[in-house]
């Protein structure tokens, strides 16, 4: 029997901008919404390396993002399987048409303690 791949639903922290405050600064209210069929996969030995070295961070996941997601990525929280992540860097994006799977974006992402 073949195993299909099959992603895990993520919590992911969204940001609206609401206002301005007296200072003209933007105001945001952070929701958190479902994102459904996210593939979690441990980052390779060199992605773990590279990043430390470019940022002082130490990535622990890199996520597997549906094709068609529209959510931002960057800059933002992941909750998953009762913990926090904090994505880093800038989410790889593929050419979706020429991408076989469900999944056209990387997102890395880094253990949060809030």
């Amino acid at each position: 029997m073949v195993q299909m791949l099959k992603g895990e639903p993520v919590m992911l922290t969204v940001k609206e901008q609401t206002g301005l405050d007296d200072a003209d600064r933007p105001i945001f209210r952070e929701t958190a919404v479902q994102v459904d069929n996210v593939l979690i996969g441990q980052p390779t030995s060199d992605e773990v390396v590279n990043e430390f070295n470019l940022s002082g961070r130490k990535i622990a996941y890199v996520l597997g993002i549906p094709k068609g997601d529209s959510h931002t990525w960057e800059d933002t929280t992941v909750s998953f399987w009762g913990m926090t992540f904090r994505t880093v860097g800038k989410p790889m994006r593929g050419i979706e048409a020429n991408i076989p799977l469900s999944w056209g974006m990387n997102v890395k992402v880094e253990h949060y303690e809030q």
